[in-house]
């Protein structure tokens, strides 16, 4: 788990004032970063094009080319000229040197882009525009110095940015970079350390905000002989008029470790014969599971979840439901919502008096979160995305290992089962979320057919299978 930042300033800031460090150190770790990657990378003689910009990314991009320069064909292009001090000085030190400029960009191996990094606050102009249309067509493996061109300080491209493979962020992650709206620009995100190490670097500077790594997983695995069915909970799951869903939630569930799942509700087809079926809620439900498939709800079952202290995994139907804000008076139980974005804003519609909309909540994911979490903290809350963002009493983790594999219906119907099932096994509501959006993304990277074809039923036997 990594701790993430809306801005690195302040711990630069410290750094200087602290630890006698100077920019002119910070920049030349900086550019060794990136010069390292593409050492191990990129075998010596292959060309590099640096595009830098006025400030000190570029001046980064600028200490980059003098690095590399003599064992790589290195062209530093400065398309706008430079402007902060910084940057003056690191070109009067390449001056000196044989390095290549070049009036436009040009094909080449690997493509610096260092013309805006972290911070960037105003929409870009029409000349960097075409500069990233340029850039664009351009077949080399592009590298972003610390955030791809284009991407604004909440994640959002203004109102374009750089595609890039990799980007080598600098000194600490920072939020912006797992937005959903940056997740296709920003490729394979690597964190280098700027003079002293990452501890020291973020020493002091706490957060509420961390990155799930996919070390952080710990299955339900099951490290005694002498047990029963009954010392791994019973999970609820009711049963919608679209029956399918809930079954998938039922199979993931029983799957993920509950000793029993009982699927509640009168089945016009037939379920499973690994799962049970009632009418009514079992006596020793330890968690239930409802939303799935639904759409309208009977006042009889919905009575009897009000009722019960029980654990709940809330899911679908339940946030186009005014049923939900009864739900979200009860303190005193484990309770865990998991919208999909437009569930998400009937949700916020229903009980926060500021109207939204898609389009605003995806420009402000990590904000809403915030706002939503602060009114309901003793829920908690995954908002499903390309990102994950799960939230509880001020502590906020994102998920950024999902992948385009998950988007089919059932994906969601599945990790409620997978909540589900932690919660019956007696995990707390942000545990529960945590493991079973991890174990969800694990076993969609462990699925080896087309990013296409994945069934449902494939992510719940790779996730059967995960170590």
């Amino acid at each position: 788990m990594q701790p993430l930042y809306k801005t690195c300033y302040p711990l630069d800031q410290r750094c200087y004032e602290e630890y006698n460090l100077t920019e002119d150190i910070l920049m030349e770790h900086a550019s060794m970063g990136m010069a390292t990657y593409i050492r191990e990378e990129f075998k010596e003689g292959s060309s590099v094009l640096i595009v830098s910009g006025v400030g000190n990314n570029g001046a980064d991009g600028i200490v980059l080319a003098r690095q590399l320069q003599g064992a790589y064909d290195v062209k530093l292009h400065l398309p706008f000229g430079v402007r902060s001090v910084m940057a003056e000085v690191q070109l009067e030190r390449v001056q000196v040197l044989d390095i290549v400029f070049v009036d436009a960009v040009c094909e080449a191996d690997v493509i610096v882009d260092a013309i805006f990094g972290a911070g960037l606050s105003r929409e870009l102009d029409k000349r960097t525009r075409n500069l990233i249309v340029q850039l664009e067509a351009l077949k080399g493996f592009k590298i972003a110095c610390d955030v791809p061109t284009g991407i604004d300080v909440d994640g959002n491209p203004l109102p374009m940015a750089l595609f890039c493979d990799v980007t080598i962020t600098m000194g600490a992650l920072k939020e912006c970079l797992y937005s959903d709206m940056a997740k296709d620009y920003v490729g394979e995100i690597i964190c280098i350390d700027l003079g002293v190490s990452h501890e020291k670097y973020i020493d002091g500077f706490s957060t509420n905000l961390f990155l799930l790594e996919e070390s952080d997983i710990t299955l339900p695995i099951r490290t005694k002989e002498n047990l029963h069915k009954g010392n791994f909970g019973h999970l609820a799951v009711i049963g919608g008029e679209k029956e399918g869903a809930s079954i998938l939630s039922g199979i993931s569930a029983l799957r993920f470790g509950a000793g029993l799942v009982t699927m509640v509700g009168e089945f016009k087809n037939s379920i499973p014969i690994e799962l049970m079926e009632d009418i009514n809620l079992p006596y020793n439900t330890t968690a239930i599971a409802l939303g799935m498939g639904f759409s309208e709800f009977e006042n009889d079952i919905i009575e009897d979840i009000l009722d019960r202290k029980t654990a709940l995994i809330l899911d679908a139907g339940v946030f186009s439901n005014e049923i939900i804000l009864e739900f979200l008076e009860q303190k005193d139980r484990e309770i865990v919502l998991t919208p999909h974005p437009k569930e998400f804003v009937n949700l916020w519609n229903m009980t926060i008096d500021t109207p939204l909309n898609i389009a605003v909540l995806q420009a402000n994911r990590f904000d809403k979160v915030r706002e939503f979490s602060s009114l309901f903290p003793h829920v908690t809350l995954l908002l499903k995305g390309a990102n994950m963002i799960i939230a509880q009493k001020g502590r906020f983790f994102v998920n950024p290992h999902g992948s385009s594999k998950l988007s089919k219906g059932g994906s969601g119907d599945v990790l409620s089962g997978l909540i589900g099932s932690l919660l019956a096994q007696g995990y707390n509501g942000v545990d529960a979320t945590i493991q079973a959006s991890l174990a969800l993304t694990a076993g969609a990277k462990a699925y080896d057919g087309n990013s296409y074809a994945m069934l449902p039923t494939d992510l719940i036997e790779e996730i059967g299978k995960l170590k």
